[in-house]
């Protein structure tokens, strides 16, 4: 519910705290004493366009600020507008954009006037009316279905229209694969060619170099190891006569042993060299077909033999694709199938439900003072399916005995419209059910109403004040009597300036405002009327509490 509301600056408001209270809260006051501008003033803070135009004249900034008290918690909407177009809307303190604040206010305030109801000629508008939770529970597996089902017809038609490219590219296919398999290659082979062909093609300067180096180490020339021989042979002899050259003698005794090895591993080495001519010109070719490959397929033969299974993926699924096609077209048929089940079980739940709300509405137009008119939901299933469901809805009105019904869009005025809203209103709240709201705002609801009607109207607004907060601005007195908070705004000149001012009334001073809204008066007859006005509201608000009580 909402618990206060701050205006400050705001058009003829200078600077108001309004306190509401649970059920109905009443708004009065003459005609250009401000209540509309207040409730401007709450749409400001529920997302509603809101210019510098609002800015009082000399004030440099607007600012609302709302405190509403949800499932036992309290948050604080605020937002300012100043002249220098540095506005801000906050949430709790927290910044907020205006499309979030739309969105978190949606659930917990419905201004009632007739631009909100023209809503109802919107199909969705009415489904929020029938669909009750069990129907949103089958809508939302139709929807399901119904995503399913579109998901695999753009596959399909995605996999027709590239139908024929596939069957021209498929012999394309088959000629790379065949081309790349005939090479018969090997991982890493590029990489072990390269080495091999580097040692061929300088076979001379390998042999020339490992025969020197062979001839160094063990040759009749320099003979490196029969000379370190004698070198250990000459310390040995030191040896017998002074042991400080041990640790050389030992060093060159390890030199020996890894040179002899190194000898031994040239000279083998040695022995296996065959630089055929022949050889090398076969590497040679077998790079130059692997190099044309590259040149097509890729930078190395790893990435070549990625791309030969890629293509081979690719003729799979274009030789396999009249069977994937027949798979996906038997998968299509069985989500129709589904989505066929569920929308006709869619259409039965909301025929039922709309034909329930139908007699609930009619009687209650007819509590409204439209004795004779005649409404009617009407479900009926299409040829084509939609977010919506397999169905249409559409509302027939007719206010007259006699008249065919019609569409509502072609038949009904603008203050029909508006009572057609308020009895829908009247039957969600008595079931608490359908898009309905914590916070009802009826804006001048009563235009055009009068007598036996108004004081039907005025128990309507009653019966939906006992399950939900209702702000309601009025100018009858019948619809005033019912107030549980009654909230008198009223304008007045201060220094020279017009302001607009709040002000909850006690109880004599209710029956003052009612008796000068009854008759512009407050005689002793107007106040002895307003006083019976508000015992009869006060004997309806009883019976609503003992019918609840035995319910």
């Amino acid at each position: 519910m909402l618990k206060t509301l701050t205006v400050e600056n705001f058009a003829l408001i200078e600077n108001v705290t309004v306190e509401f209270g649970e059920g109905l809260n009443i708004l009065t006051g003459e005609t250009g004493a401000g209540k509309s501008i207040l409730i401007d003033a709450l749409g400001a803070v529920l997302g509603n366009r809101t210019g510098i135009n609002k800015i009082r004249k000399g004030a440099d900034y607007l600012r609302v600020a709302a405190n509403f008290f949800v499932d036992e918690k309290n948050f604080i909407v605020e937002r300012k507008i100043s002249r220098a177009e540095k506005n801000s809307i906050t949430l709790d303190g927290k910044p907020i954009n205006l499309a979030a604040l739309k969105k978190f206010c949606a659930a917990l305030v419905d201004v009632h006037g007739q631009n909100k109801s023209l809503e109802l000629l919107r199909e969705e508008k009415i489904y929020s009316l029938i669909d009750d939770e069990k129907i949103s529970a089958v809508l939302k597996n139709f929807q399901e279905l119904y995503r399913e089902l579109n998901s695999k017809v753009r596959l399909l038609e995605k996999k027709k229209s590239a139908r024929e490219e596939n069957l021209q590219r498929l012999d394309f296919w088959r000629w790379q694969e065949q081309e790349i398999s005939s090479a018969d290659l090997k991982p890493n082979e590029d990489e072990e060619l390269a080495t091999e062909i580097k040692k061929l093609s300088h076979a001379e300067k390998i042999s020339e170099n490992v025969q020197m180096s062979a001839q160094i180490l063990n040759g009749e020339e320099f003979d490196i190891l029969t000379s370190l021989a004698r070198v250990e042979k000459n310390l040995e002899t030191v040896a017998r006569y002074d042991d400080k050259l041990n640790s050389a003698r030992k060093l060159l005794e390890d030199a020996e042993i890894n040179l002899r090895e190194a000898y031994e591993e040239i000279r083998d080495y040695a022995e296996t060299l065959d630089f055929s001519p022949e050889r090398l010109d076969e590497l040679q070719a077998r790079a130059d077909i692997i190099s044309r490959l590259k040149h097509k397929y890729g930078s190395s033969v790893n990435e070549i033999l990625q791309r030969l299974e890629k293509i081979r993926g690719d003729i799979a699924a274009a030789e396999n694709f009249d069977s994937n096609v027949e798979e996906l077209q038997k998968n299509i048929a069985a989500l129709e199938l589904q989505t066929k089940i569920c929308a006709e079980k869619l259409l039965k739940l909301r025929q039922a439900s709309a034909e329930n709300l139908n007699r609930k509405i009619e009687d209650e137009l007819h509590n409204l003072g439209m004795m004779r008119a005649k409404f009617e939901i009407v479900v009926e299933a299409t040829e084509k399916f939609s977010k919506l469901g397999g169905d249409k809805a559409e509302i027939f009105f007719c206010a007259n005995v006699g008249e065919e019904k019609l569409p509502l869009s072609k038949v009904v005025s603008g203050g029909e419209l508006s009572r057609i809203a308020l009895a829908i209103k009247i039957v969600l709240a008595t079931e608490r059910r359908g898009d309905f709201f914590k916070t009802m705002i009826f804006d001048e609801i009563d235009t055009g109403l009068g007598g036996v009607t108004a004081k039907t109207v005025a128990e309507c607004i009653e019966r939906i004040s006992r399950g939900w907060q209702v702000l309601c601005i009025t100018h009858l007195p019948q619809i005033a009597s019912m107030a549980r908070t009654h909230l008198q705004i009223k304008k007045s000149e201060v220094d020279g300036r017009t302001v607009t001012k709040v002000k909850l009334l006690d109880e004599e001073e209710r029956v003052k405002e009612i008796a000068r809204m009854a008759s512009g008066e407050e005689s002793a007859a107007a106040i002895k009327n307003a006083r019976e006005m508000l015992l009869s509201a006060e004997k309806f608000k009883r019976t609503i509490r003992s019918q609840k009580r035995t319910m």
